[in-house]
């Protein structure tokens, strides 16, 4: 703790050094730039000149030109603009791509050089990248090396605004031990590293932990990494700030102190919450973010969830307006300039407690230049439509897309291409500010994220028509008109964005069931079926013009998946029906099938990296620094994408993944013990016990989740040739059933 003017000296010096960092690195960092374009394209950086741009607004701006001597000439106002400059090139020039899912830089020996200067401004003053989930869901177990790459996918679509959380376990150890709190009441406080999103919101403490010293000193370097990294390119990182969460041995040190105890109701232990009431909030509010200033720096953008699907204990607007004011004061006392980056997920979540008076209440407490809102969800429900564009705060339109990392084609492509560019022109929409990108989870659907960060550069709606060849040109290296056809199904029908809000599952993921769907398996398409298959068709049609392609490759396979995971519902009923029939010889028949279908997937899915569960597993191991830590750290990949908690859990599935390794060894194992059990009872003609089958294979999964096992990190198998093999198989029984 600073005490007396000597500590308000040192912390105004840091507030200072880090003001003029900031500042310094919003210009444009060319050893950065140049280091960027090296990395992307090694071979070519020589080819690439990068010069200064003065933008004539506060917004970037970017330009492509020819050079002398067969220079390529990329201008930006800073290290995002001439990123996205970069892209631009490699997109429009070029025709490649850089995703998460296949890549294309087949550049030809000699670049096409720019016969005219092109010149792109965006309307955009941010544009927003992650949500605290997919810290969780995906980037749990990411190393250095991984995050340069992902460093650098922001800076090329043009992201300047990533929400930025690593490290934050290191900042609160250091805040609360400074306090007096013990070794002991922290690790009863954080939990294992595959929980900490909903460690970082309030949502829970301790579960499967204890956290390792050694993963908060090793995170902390890490995000000293992200950071320099992210600043250097111009990228301003959102970091976070107090809302009250404390460790639950807080009322032991401050028993006079004001807590509130709170359940998520998910099946953990309550969590305690300081009020703002209480003399300590602000104080704690203003230490983290010192502490954290000290060691990270600012850019003076915070993000604070105060209620992240927990309701606040009062309705009154009174209350809840003091609330705010509070918390947005913790910021304040420390850093004067800074702004709340507010996640509006609690507008969405729970709008039976939060109203208007309420919503207005809680936003105008704050100044309109001190916050932020996300519109978390904007694609599927704009809140700002029914909030007045929130009251007149600055917000932030947002593609939320994927829950939980499930694995489903799936999305609202024309939503995604028109609603951005209407909302920017709408007059209703207040002070909308920015585009942003806040998925539970990556590393999937790539079609998705190109279409969204395309808004970036552009103030009109994106023209589909024109849009979808040239993405296919730059992802597969060739025209074709088979791929072309097969989009335009997958358009209708996966992207047709209708009836659902996120994308289905397929019943094969659900823990056993006679039903149609299990509690988070929701099996509802948005589409027929029959009508998804001449996409499956024209992908195998497609295979001589494109099978060199990575990004082909990668779709094929996902297109394969989707059709068979569709195609399990249909088998489901026929050995549901022969089972009702108490017919023994087609149950057998029909429920060999349906095992034999998830087994077909997982071969399918070993032929692509994307979709194995051994790297998950084996990079978790990874950052163990001994066997025990090693086992902690498998034990929290495999619970988070299965049970999600205890054997108990009520999420269990959640963040259910189609992934070779998971498909045979935890799916598929599921449905022989429930065949097995309803082969007994028809064996002796009696009712099978259904509850306690649940029982018992909750035990089963526990079991399995705390289990140590070695998965394939490399693919095995050919893609074309294993999607070939079960085309023939499957797709003439799939169209006599889906009739």
């Amino acid at each position: 703790m600073m005490t007396g003017n000597k500590g308000r000296l040192k912390y105004l010096l840091i507030c200072f050094i880090c003001s003029v960092f900031t500042n310094a690195h919003a210009q444009l960092n060319l050893p950065a730039s140049y280091a960027l374009i090296k990395r992307v394209i090694p071979d070519y950086a020589q080819k690439f000149k990068v010069q200064a741009l003065q933008s004539n607004t506060a917004k970037d701006v970017f330009e492509v030109d020819g050079g002398a001597n067969g220079m390529i000439i990329l201008r930006g106002n800073n290290g995002i603009a001439v990123a996205s400059a970069l892209y631009y090139y490699l997109t429009q020039y070029a025709h490649c791509q850089i995703t998460w899912n296949g890549t294309n830089l087949n550049l030809p020996a000699k670049l096409p050089i720019p016969t005219k200067k092109t010149k792109k401004d965006t309307p955009y003053d941010y544009r927003y990248y992650l949500n605290y989930c997919t810290y969780s869901y995906s980037m749990s177990w990411w190393d250095w090396k991984r995050w340069e790459k992902e460093i650098d996918w922001m800076a090329l679509h043009g992201i300047n605004m990533p929400l930025a959380i690593t490290g934050q376990e290191y900042v609160w150890n250091k805040v609360y031990t400074d306090m007096g709190f013990s070794k002991t009441d922290m690790q009863d406080f954080f939990t294992g590293p595959a929980y900490f999103g909903w460690f970082y919101m309030g949502n829970m403490d301790k579960w499967d932990g204890p956290l390792p010293e050694s993963w908060i000193n090793n995170h902390k370097d890490l995000q000293l990494k992200i950071l320099k990294r992210e600043r250097e390119l111009g990228l301003k990182p959102v970091l976070p700030a107090f809302t009250g969460h404390v460790p639950a041995s807080f009322k032991t040190h401050f028993p006079k102190a004001k807590l509130k105890q709170t359940n998520w109701k998910n099946g953990f232990a309550d969590t305690y919450i300081l009020d703002s009431e209480d003399p300590l909030f602000a104080e704690i509010g203003r230490k983290f973010i010192q502490e954290q200033t000290r060691i990270y720096g600012t850019d003076h953008l915070y993000s604070a969830d105060t209620f992240n699907e927990n309701e606040p204990p009062s309705n009154d607007p009174q209350f809840l307006a003091e609330l705010s004011a509070r918390v947005y004061d913790g910021m304040k006392g420390a850093d004067p300039k800074a702004v709340w980056v507010m996640q509006g997920w609690l507008f969405y979540s729970d709008r039976e407690f939060w109203h208007d008076q309420q919503i207005k209440a809680l936003l105008n407490a704050v100044p309109n230049e001190h916050m932020i809102v996300l519109d978390l969800n904007t694609d599927f429900e704009p809140i700002w439509k029914r909030t007045n564009a929130f009251y007149g705060k600055p917000w932030i339109w947002n593609m939320l897309h994927n829950y939980g990392g499930n694995i489903s084609l799936f999305g609202r492509m024309d939503a995604v291409a028109k609603e951005p560019a209407a909302a920017l022109h709408d007059p209703a929409s207040g002070r909308m500010v920015g585009i942003g990108l806040t998925m539970e989870a990556i590393e999937q659907t790539p079609v998705l994220y190109e279409l969204m960060t395309q808004n970036t550069w552009q103030k009109e709606p994106i023209d589909l028509d024109k849009w979808l060849p040239e993405y296919l040109l730059n992802r597969y290296g060739v025209k074709n008109t088979a791929v072309l056809e097969a989009w335009q199904t997958l358009r209708s029908t996966v992207f047709n964005g209708k009836d659902i809000r996120d994308g289905a599952e397929s019943i094969i993921t659900g823990r056993p069931t006679l039903d149609s769907a299990a509690v988070w398996t929701r099996t509802r398409l948005n589409y027929k079926r029959k009508d998804f298959l001449p996409a499956w068709d024209k992908m195998i049609e497609a295979i001589p013009a494109c099978q060199k392609s990575e990004g082909f490759n990668y779709d094929l396979v996902d297109v394969s998946r989707q059709a068979l995971a569709n195609y399990a519902r249909p088998l489901q009923l026929k050995w549901l029906k022969a089972y009702q029939d108490k017919d023994r010889q087609a149950f057998d028949q029909y429920t060999t099938q349906y095992l034999e279908l998830i087994a077909d997937i997982d071969k399918l899915l070993a032929t692509r990296k994307d979709f194995l569960l051994g790297p998950w597993i084996s990079d978790a191991r990874n950052w163990g620094s001994n066997e025990e830590e090693k086992n902690l750290y498998e034990r929290n990949a495999r619970n988070l994408i299965t049970l999600w908690g205890d054997q108990n859990s009520p999420l269990h599935e959640y963040s259910c993944r189609q992934w070779s390794g998971l498909l045979n060894d935890f799916y598929k194992v599921r449905w022989q013990q429930f065949f097995d059990l309803l082969g007994e009872s028809l064996k002796a003609d009696k009712v099978p016990d259904l509850k306690a089958f649940d029982k018992s294979i909750s035990a089963w999964e526990w079991q399995w989740v705390n289990t140590r096992k070695n998965y394939p990190v490399s693919p095995s198998g050919n893609s074309v040739t294993v999607a070939k093999q079960l085309y023939i198989k499957y797709r003439k029984a799939m169209g006599e059933d889906l009739k």
